[in-house]
């Protein structure tokens, strides 16, 4: 039986997101900017699902720009708002668990003459509100934290920090990823004084290969590239309304079922805690587990490395995460894990289980059957 509990990482697109895409590639098949009535039809599915968005985020539809993904997303938002607004300053502050896409961007940055300073967090992760606080100045140009982190699924107070920000420095954009958290959650941009926030489909059940961007109205931001002014010219190229079409429909199912989603899933991650800690010795926990993101859990094995345990997994067809996919090819350890201050042994050690509602309390029995099988053996090989 194939288990798959890697769901931060992607998710199954299910028929409704499937057949919506696939009649847009074979019927509904026009370029959105032809002035024909096929490029209309193209045209009018986009901002169906641009209303989508807006309503799940209780925004204007004008303020949704479309992506190619979660990354790219990212990167217009910081790039393209510390190019357009440098004369306010050329600070910048990021927490230290940022996604690749945020850290590797503002590191660039750093090479064009901004100042990047690092806001730290504390044990499970969590910004460090009083340091925050002092770091915030006149020229700082942009803070940038994540809503929910993708590896151990820390949930920042984006209300408490927005108004911060805001107090101190009411110029200050306020930039949140938010990949892990849509979808999953009630977001709300604009009560919580937010002006630039991402998303991706993927993460959602939804296609590859496309991301939307939340700008507030007003924003000055400029485009990384330019072309046939496409997504109001912060985004240009043809776009791609099939993925398109399935983050819409992907958007909708996610909020019409996101509290029946949210009890299921919550229920795995509850078993599985109590599983572990019952069945398995020598288990530990990174993060917060009971305030956490609910389809996360961020685990220690101790005794065994977690690329061998996963590649050990995945011979069982069990599929689980060393933590994020965006970086699980570098040889470094994780910057989230880093920043919460665990030996090199417990960073070698963590495993990342993620669910979906596509998930069983049966699977989650025959994974702990299978680890209690397999870890004897592992950790026996590890100490010869």
């Amino acid at each position: 039986m194939e288990i798959y509990f890697d769901n931060a990482a992607t998710t199954k697109v299910p028929d409704k997101v499937a057949q919506a895409m696939l009649h847009m590639l074979t019927t509904n098949f026009g370029n959105p900017s032809s002035l024909h009535q096929k490029g209309f039809e193209a045209e009018k599915a986009i901002e169906t699902s641009r209303q989508n968005l807006a309503q799940a985020l209780k925004v204007n539809k004008k303020e949704i720009y479309f992506t190619s993904g979660g990354t790219e997303a990212n990167n217009i938002a910081i790039s393209g708002v510390a190019v357009a607004n440098k004369r306010s300053g050329r600070h910048i502050l990021v927490s230290s668990i940022e996604h690749p896409s945020v850290k590797e961007t503002v590191r660039y940055l750093e090479t064009l003459g901004y100042e990047v300073e690092t806001i730290p967090t504390d044990s499970m992760g969590y910004i460090q509100i009083e340091t925050l606080e002092q770091l915030i100045r006149q020229d700082t140009l942009m803070v940038s934290i994540m809503y929910v982190n993708n590896e151990i699924g820390t949930i920042q107070d984006m209300s408490t920090i927005g108004k911060l920000i805001k107090a101190i420095n009411p110029k200050t954009l306020f930039h949140v990823d938010a990949i892990q958290a849509f979808g999953k959650y009630i977001l709300t941009p604009t009560k919580d004084q937010i002006d630039l926030l991402t998303l991706s489909g993927h993460k959602i059940h939804g296609p590859k290969g496309i991301g939307a961007i939340y700008i507030k109205e007003g924003t000055k931001i400029t485009p990384l590239f330019y072309g046939g002014r496409q997504e109001n010219g912060i985004r240009s190229g043809t776009e791609n309304v099939p993925g398109i079409i399935g983050l819409g429909v992907a958007t909708e199912e996610a909020y019409d079922q996101l509290q029946d989603n949210r009890n299921h899933i919550e229920g795995i991650k509850k078993y599985m805690i109590a599983r572990l800690r019952q069945d398995v010795p020598d288990i530990t926990f990174n993060g917060d587990i009971e305030k956490g993101a609910y389809h996360l859990l961020n685990i220690g094995v101790l005794g065994v490395k977690s690329e061998v345990l996963l590649h050990a997994l995945e011979e069982l067809e069990i599929y689980v995460s060393t933590g994020s996919a965006c970086s699980s090819k570098k040889k470094n350890h994780s910057i989230t894990l880093s920043a919460l201050n665990l030996t090199h042994e417990e960073k070698d050690n963590a495993i990342r289980l993620s669910f979906s509602k596509y998930n069983t309390q049966e699977e989650v029995d025959q994974f702990i059957e299978q680890l209690n099988r397999l870890l004897p053996i592992l950790r026996r090989f590890k100490r010869k």
